[in-house]
């Protein structure tokens, strides 16, 4: 065996040893690319990337609805919290007080038992000529209380009307996800699943994302209303005890 021989068996055994060092990385690089996740062309993604009019006004739609949800639900949750801490601090700073006007003094400037307060101790300064003292004192903190519930109410609309239509408006995405489906099939002048997977499939995101708007603006919807129950409550029991107190010094 000649030295051009030698050379050339050299080099065949240097290029198996490369090989079979490399050999485990190749394997594992193969692994993990026949384990990485391919890329979803029926899902949300494709929504956005398509930019199909339609559907993208029904998916902001829904979006806005659950943005909306979720921030007046903590807005009025911070709300009834500070209200229901009010009424926590009623026996220290207002019933143990020596005068109406220094319990009234003592409570927060923001607070509805201050406007309640205000409002009967007004009522019974003023009088009116036409009823008696205890029926308008009454009338007084029955308008006091009607808006202090119309404040605690508000916002809390937009959570009965996403929960009643949500489901709806994502319906309108299924329907049309549907119609696409069937002109892709008229067109093609056959069914196949690659021309219905990507249309049914946006349609059943659509009902699936009404139904993630809807359900919880139902459940913080009641959970918020009980709240404001209890609420209502505690400003009526105050009020009731007020307009004893106001009459019981008018006599």
């Amino acid at each position: 065996m000649n030295s051009k021989h030698l050379t050339i068996a050299a080099a065949a055994v240097t290029v198996l040893a490369v090989f079979a060092a490399i050999e485990p990385a190749l394997a594992q690089a193969a692994a993990a690319a026949a384990d990485a996740p391919k890329e979803n062309p029926y899902g949300i993604e494709d929504i956005v990337r398509r930019h199909n009019p339609v559907q993208m006004g029904i998916l902001f739609v829904l979006v806005v609805m659950s943005i909306g949800t979720w921030y007046i639900s903590f807005m009025k949750f911070l709300e009834q919290n500070r209200i229901l801490g009010q009424s926590k601090t009623l026996e220290k700073k207002f019933w143990s007080s020596a005068t109406l006007s220094e319990g009234i003094d003592k409570l927060p400037k923001d607070s509805v038992f201050r406007a309640v307060a205000e409002a009967g101790l007004k009522a019974s300064q003023g009088g009116n000529s036409l009823v008696g003292l205890n029926d308008w004192i009454g009338m007084s903190l029955t308008r006091q209380l009607e808006d202090a519930n119309a404040r605690m109410q508000g916002g809390i609309s937009f959570l009965a009307s996403v929960g009643s239509t949500a489901p709806f408006v994502g319906l309108i995405g299924t329907v049309w996800g549907i119609l696409e489906a069937l002109i892709a099939i008229g067109v093609a002048g056959q069914m196949s699943i690659d021309k219905v997977a990507g249309p049914v499939g946006e349609s059943l995101i659509m009902t699936a994302l009404g139904l993630f708007a809807a359900v919880p603006a139902v459940l913080l919807y009641n959970y918020l209303v009980r709240r404001n129950k209890i609420i209502t409550e505690k400003l009526r029991a105050f009020a009731g005890d007020l307009q004893t107190y106001l009459i019981s010094k008018s006599k």
